[in-house]
């Protein structure tokens, strides 16, 4: 986790780094404080990129939560429904392993790596300064709490229940939103990466 904040790094840092930072220049007194700290106008900014990953989250959380919930209730041990021709059903199962039915025999390894994931989102949130940054996290986060939260309250026990999933396209394995949303903010991850922009808000160029 340590090496993954040095990664994403801060506007701070990257402040310090800069040339421009230690020749007393107007630009360098308008993003940092004598003591190294963010200026002020800075910190409204970063709270919003926290409740932008957090609202994102939680939205993500619930529309999972929810349908699962709907699925068990109303589709679990009865015939799938079609929804478009023979391309998509809803087919509800339990899946031990990972997204998309991968990896049956090592669920407790996947749990821990979720709860690992929302750990280090967790830490490196008050680091955002980019709102694309904060909606890929975001996704990450609510895909990975809808997923645990099968892990930890669904049968056959603690850190080993099976997660709920429905969406069955033709060919392909049976999935969730909560995988939907973890793949989503992967992509967009990529996409940022590919662009240059980093978690700070700031651009790189190769």
């Amino acid at each position: 986790m340590a090496e993954a904040e040095r990664i994403i790094g801060t506007p701070d840092s990257a402040g310090a780094e800069d040339p421009a930072a230690s020749d007393g220049s107007a630009a360098a007194d308008d993003t940092a404080m004598p003591d190294g700290s963010a200026a002020p106008e800075e910190r409204p900014r970063g709270r919003r990129r926290i409740l932008a990953l957090f609202v994102v989250a939680v939205l993500a959380y619930l529309l999972d939560l929810g349908s699962k919930m709907l699925v068990v209730a109303k589709l679990e041990g009865r015939e799938p429904i079609p929804v478009i021709g023979d391309l998509l059903r809803f087919d509800a199962i339990r899946n031990p392993g990972a997204a998309f039915g991968m990896g049956e025999a090592f669920t407790i390894i996947f749990t821990c790596i979720a709860a690992a994931v929302i750990v280090v989102i967790i830490r490196l949130a008050r680091k955002l300064y980019s709102l694309p940054w904060a909606i890929a996290l975001g996704l990450l986060l609510g895909g990975a709490l809808g997923n645990l939260t099968d892990r930890i309250f669904r049968s056959p026990g603690v850190f080993e229940g099976a997660v709920v999933d429905f969406i069955a396209p033709a060919n392909f394995a049976v999935f969730n939103l909560a995988d939907s949303a973890i793949v989503c903010g992967g992509i967009l991850i990529v996409i940022l990466s590919f662009r240059g922009l980093d978690p700070d808000g700031t651009v790189h160029k190769d």
